[in-house]
Parts: C-alpha cells; sequence; structure tokens
C-alpha cells in the first residue's frame, strides 16, 4: 500500500509498505480522505510530539472497513466508517471519571499509530475499544465525514462553556475551526456572532457571522461593545495559534464573561500575557479546552446528517499522496481553508 511517511520537519516520504496483518480483534480501513488540521501543519513544520518520526500522520479521516478480524462484531465488511485520532488508557482517574480526553496516557493516530494519510489503515483492538470509530450516518458521504472530527472539538468546548440561545460571541480566529465555531454556535441559537481574522475572512463570510473583523484595521474591543450595549460579549473563544489574541479576548468579554483558550499555540513560543487585574475585578473566566469524548464525536456526524455543518464549504483543495506536500504548502500559506488528502 502507498503511505506518506513523515521523517522529519518539512519531510515527507511517499513510499510503499506491506499492508500490516489483520488480528482476530482488528479491522483493515481503506481510506477514502484525510483532513489536513492545523495540528498536521504545525507538527510537519517542527516535528511530532515525542519526537517520533519515521509515522504516518493524518488523523480526520475515513473509509470503508475492507478487512475485520473474527472477534470483531460492531463492524461488517463494507461498513462506512469515521475515525478520530484519540484512544485512552480506560483506567486512569481521568478514564474513570468521564473524563477521557483528559487521559493520562492519551494517544493518537498519526502519532502513536500509523494515520490516515495513507491508502489503508489498520485498526487495532485497542484503538476499537478505547478510540473513536463510528459508522457514518446515512446520508452522509465519505468525505463530509472527514469534518466530523474537528467539529467534535467544537461541539466539546462550546458545551464545556455552556453556550445558549441569545448569547453573544466573539471568535478570533477565521480558519476553519472559527468558522466551525461561528456555525455551531448558530445552531445553538447564539444572537450575535463576530469573527475576527487576516486572510480567510471572505471564506469565512459564506458562515454567515453577524459581523467580520480584521485584526490588521479593526478595532475588535470597540465593536464588541457597540453590539452589546456596552457590556462586552458572553464569550471569547481563540481558535488560533497566537497567544496576541487571548488578551483581546479578555478585554472583549463582559463582566462575567468567558474566554476560551481552544488553539494550541507554537510549543517554541507557549506563554500568554493577560491582564490579572481585568480577570479579576471583572470576575472572568478563563478556560482551557482540549479534544472531546465519545459523544462528541457522535454529535458532530450527527451534525452533519441534520445539515447543521456545510463541508462543501471547507475542503476547497483536495490533493493525492503522491501531492501531499503541496497540501501541506497550500494549507500554510492560507491558500485553502481546509485541505483534503484522498489517497
Amino acid at each position: 500500500m502507498k503511505v506518506a511517511v513523515f521523517e522529519k520537519p518539512e519531510t515527507i516520504h511517499v513510499i510503499q509498505r506491506p499492508l500490516p496483518a489483520c488480528g482476530p480483534d482488528d479491522i483493515i480501513v481503506k481510506v477514502h480522505a484525510c483532513g489536513i488540521c492545523g495540528g498536521d501543519i504545525r507538527n510537519f513544520f517542527t516535528g511530532l510530539r515525542y519526537g517520533i518520526t519515521s509515522q504516518v500522520m493524518g488523523h480526520e479521516f475515513s473509509g470503508i472497513v475492507v478487512e475485520k478480524g473474527a472477534n470483531v462484531t460492531r463492524f461488517t465488511l463494507s461498513d462506512c466508517v469515521a475515525v478520530a485520532p484519540d484512544v485512552s488508557c480506560g483506567t486512569c482517574w481521568y478514564c474513570t471519571h468521564d473524563l477521557i480526553n483528559l487521559c493520562e496516557n492519551h494517544r493518537m493516530i498519526g502519532t502513536h499509530w500509523p494515520g490516515g494519510f495513507a491508502e489503508y489503515v489498520h485498526l487495532p483492538q485497542e484503538v476499537l475499544d478505547h478510540g473513536f470509530v463510528h459508522h457514518i450516518p446515512e446520508g452522509v458521504s465519505l468525505t463530509d465525514a472527514c469534518l466530523s472530527e474537528p467539529a467534535s472539538s467544537v461541539i466539546a468546548a462550546q458545551e464545556r462553556i455552556g453556550l445558549a440561545k441569545g448569547q453573544s460571541i466573539l471568535i478570533l480566529g477565521d480558519g476553519p475551526i472559527g468558522c466551525l465555531h461561528s456555525e455551531i454556535a448558530k445552531s445553538l441559537g447564539a444572537k450575535t456572532i463576530i469573527i475576527a481574522g487576516r486572510s480567510r475572512l471572505e471564506a469565512a463570510s459564506a458562515f454567515g457571522p453577524d459581523c467580520l473583523l480584521n485584526y490588521e484595521k479593526d478595532d475588535i474591543v470597540s465593536v464588541c461593545k457597540q453590539l452589546t450595549d456596552n457590556r462586552g460579549v458572553d464569550y471569547a473563544i481563540c481558535a488560533n495559534a497566537s497567544t496576541a489574541s487571548q488578551q483581546i479576548a479578555v478585554d472583549a468579554v463582559r463582566k462575567r464573561g468567558k474566554i476560551v483558550l481552544f488553539g494550541g499555540v507554537p510549543k517554541q513560543e507557549p506563554w500568554t500575557r493577560l491582564n490579572s487585574n481585568t480577570i479579576h475585578y471583572n470576575e472572568l473566566e478563563v478556560i482551557g479546552t482540549f479534544s472531546y469524548q465519545k459523544r462528541h464525536h457522535v454529535a458532530a456526524l450527527q451534525a452533519l446528517q441534520k445539515g447543521t455543518l456545510h463541508p462543501d464549504l471547507y475542503f476547497t483543495k483536495t490533493v493525492g499522496l503522491d501531492d501531499i506536500v503541496e497540501g501541506f504548502m497550500a494549507a500554510q500559506r492560507r491558500e485553502a481553508l481546509k485541505v483534503l488528502v484522498k489517497p
């Protein structure tokens, strides 16, 4: 089978590898498509966690079950499945307290196991038991199902902060995650949705936010005040990889507002500075959110089925495995909202 192997930063080799044997408790999935996410882009340029090399990346993928072990009963041949990367241990304190996204032994497809930038993926019993492999609902295409993974984290974040009908939200970031936050917030009945960004505001406009702001031209905090009777927004979500936007979020929310640190930042520059007096006197909450649980992945697939999300607006460039490096470069140059790899 053909695979795209990450060897070191900015180096991926497309090679042939033998198809792994399918054990009695495993399945083999023929990959239909796999999205390139912001984390993949960061890893491509800076390296995988733990210094892992010679690995097949890719964790937002869909495909068809083409082989299964004798003991597997949850899946049958020809099943269409959506796969997300996280794999928990099931035994640590967090796993036993329904917080599997915070598992002390957290591992990922595309880092610890070969991922979706390949013609086939072998999913062992451990992944099937403690990971995220779900049937794609009727009416959802294999291509569209690739959006379920990033949508899962957005659904989980908005559930955690309790976003509800009639509330206002500032989304800092005009990439695919920012657009997903806009669509999910709209489905929950948010009254005022503001997206602030730079280079992809035109693409973000297709998702129907109430207001689009440019970091370089607009006074984001002032506009947020104007649109909320001078109070500030209920929520500000930092859906980008920039610490600079986090202080904007602190200044833009109302008293007792919530700031969500959603996007991971470069590991070389993880530190941020926030005005602690503003947080203190305005009784603000600064919340970190990471990953999701199984119900959120299921909810994302259901949102696709209901038409809440519009995958065709996200996947604006498609490449094959042989052109995967160009796919990464196009994503880095922000020439596409989201790049899809079809092996």
